[in-house]
């Protein structure tokens, strides 16, 4: 069980939880919601006991309260010569403890108990279940056995992940999981938390994943924590719900409040009525005061509207592109962007989208082909990794006024209010705000432009569901062309018409829609990991510790033999003190 008992938590001297509770019963699936910068994070570091409540506690018990209880992914991406393998078969302190044991260790007796325990923590299928974890995340086996220095940091923070899944923690806290993800590993994501055996608290803003995987919603409202039974959809109906009783009972206690003072103010100072009016006074001093319903402030993004273009705005024929002339990571290219154009691009990560995306915002040249663009065409792209580009001792106002040198004060800051960043936020120096502030300051700065067509490379990562649903709308009425990278479906869902599947080297139209292309993604899981299955059948991993118990094995086995030989000569020697005795 895990209780969270009236806790009270301030950071930086602002309150984000006060006198907080809840609690989560052993094997729940909760997912954790709430606007950006309520204190999600915080409380999971709370709960991970990086941080201490300033009143209250957090107290775990029953299997939490046993080794191996909480699993979380650390904010540091694990790095060196490491392979992602090795780094996620070490995760399982027990296992490689026991093995390097086993590398010294001499007694029979002790070997034996070795042995017994790694066959009871399942040693021998662990080096299998670690490498199908990597391959559900993206890591085919050349990438398992790569050192973790070749990796991008999106890269490394998913062998972290993956490490976190192997160990299989009674409590696993997950912090935003599909963040550094494409959609085709986020499906399997999905699929692998919803079957997790223990408990789970997974803080997201992927309605889909929250969905699937949640079984109750922790919401942080008004600085309390308020519990859901079911998914996310289940939360919204019943929230809705619940608001709209509040506001029919603040609304009737409105009424009945007019009446009694009315009664009041009528015959306060009339003799024969002031014992009446005396009691309604007094009735309305014992009446609670229901406040009004409780709801999040709207979240709006508001995008310019830039001159006409006549179509095509881009136009690809024939072109490749790449970062290394003549080695092209994409080639075949026939493209074309019309200005009502909304395009999603599908493929795994590493097939070419950034790549593509790049080539559609100029930031790559194409290598053969041509490509012809509109005059005056302006191209607005926001990379996934936006936030590397920020300065984080300047507010908000200083990277925008860079952009519009031009602009007075007061248009400056509407061009950031119309992204949702509020006054405090545009004046706070950038590596104070939280992610999803980060990624409203840059779709203000690539909207300072006007463009015509926007590129947007997993824009949601850090936006609460709010922010999202905004960006939805905000990128439907916006006049222009939109090219959409995103993990969250439903975004993708809601705003593009087209597909584009970018694999084998080339660029292709998908015949389907997103629902279509998520189950032939886990179709393709399904039928990888039933061929895994079977090609496992006992083989000996390259890295892995088949080969390290055969040698425990043997090891024991040569102990064993000596002992036999020791105990053949005691023996013998006792029988022949017993002839000599006779």
């Amino acid at each position: 069980m895990l209780s969270i008992r009236s806790i009270t938590v301030r950071v930086a001297g602002r309150i984000l939880l006060d006198d907080a509770s809840a609690t989560i019963p052993p094997g729940h699936h909760v997912g954790f919601i709430g606007r950006n910068g309520t204190g999600k994070s915080t409380l999971l570091k709370v709960i991970g006991g990086e941080l201490h409540p300033d009143t209250g506690s957090v107290e775990l018990s029953g299997p939490f309260g046993r080794g191996n209880a909480i699993g979380w992914v650390r904010q540091e991406a694990p790095g060196g010569s490491e392979t992602p393998i090795e780094h996620v078969l070490a995760a399982d302190k027990e296992r490689a403890a026991l093995i390097a044991e086993s590398e010294t260790a001499t007694d029979p007796h002790r070997i034996a108990e070795i042995q017994t325990r790694l066959t009871d923590i399942g040693a021998h299928a662990a080096p299998a279940r670690a490498a199908r974890i990597l391959a559900g995340l993206g890591f085919d086996e050349p990438m398992q056995n790569r050192p973790l220095s070749e990796y991008s940091g999106g890269w490394r923070m998913r062998v972290a992940l993956a490490a976190v899944l192997f160990q299989e923690p009674e409590l696993l806290l997950l912090d935003e999981p599909t963040n550094h993800l494409d959609l085709e590993t986020t499906v399997w994501l999905e699929g692998h938390l919803k079957a997790y055996p223990k408990t789970l608290i997974v803080v997201s803003h992927d309605r889909d994943l929250l969905n699937e995987v949640a079984t109750s919603i922790l919401s942080v409202e008004h600085l309390k924590l308020v519990q859901y039974t079911g998914n996310y959809d289940t939360y919204e109906r019943v929230r809705e719900a619940r608001l709209a009783l509040l506001e029919a009972q603040r609304v009737k206690q409105d009424l009945q409040r007019k009446h009694l003072q009315s009664f009041v103010d009528r015959f306060r100072y009339k003799a024969s009525k002031a014992r009446q009016a005396q009691s309604r006074i007094k009735m309305l001093e014992k009446m609670e005061v229901l406040p009004a319903a409780l709801a999040d402030p709207e979240t709006r993004f508001s995008f310019p509207t830039p001159e006409n273009l006549a179509p095509p705005l881009l136009s690809i024929e024939k072109a490749a592109v790449g970062y290394v002339p003549g080695k092209p990571v994409l080639s075949r290219l026939n493209l074309r962007l019309d200005p009502d154009d909304r395009i999603g691009l599908l493929g795994s990560n590493g097939n070419g989208k950034t790549t593509l995306a790049k080539l559609i915002s100029g930031d790559l040249r194409e290598d053969g082909g041509e490509i012809h663009r509109a005059a005056r065409l302006r191209v607005g792209y926001v990379a996934q990794h936006h936030a590397d580009e920020l300065d984080g001792s300047e507010t908000a106002v200083d990277h925008l006024r860079r952009k519009l040198p031009t602009q007075p004060p007061e248009r400056v800051r509407a061009r950031l209010g119309a992204v949702g960043l509020t006054q405090d936020k545009q004046t706070t120096a950038v590596g104070k705000l939280s992610g999803g502030e980060k990624a409203r300051l840059s779709l203000a700065l690539v909207m300072a432009d006007d463009p015509h067509v926007l590129v947007l490379d997993e824009p949601t990562n850090h936006l609460d569901i709010d922010a999202r649903l905004a960006l939805v709308q905000a990128l439907n009425d916006f006049p222009g062309a939109v090219v959409l990278i995103s993990h969250d479906r439903r975004l993708m869902e809601l705003t593009v018409d087209r597909l584009w599947l970018v694999a084998e080297g080339t660029v292709t139209p998908f015949d389907g829609d997103i629902a279509a292309y998520a189950e032939r993604v886990r179709e393709e899981r399904r039928g990888g990991a039933r061929r895994g299955e079977a090609d496992d059948g006992g083989r000996v991993n390259k890295n892995g510790s088949t080969a390290e118990l055969q040698k425990l094995i043997q090891k024991k086995a040569a102990l064993d033999a000596q002992v036999a030989e020791a105990e053949e000569h005691w023996l013998a020697a006792a029988e022949a003190l017993e002839a000599a005795s006779a």
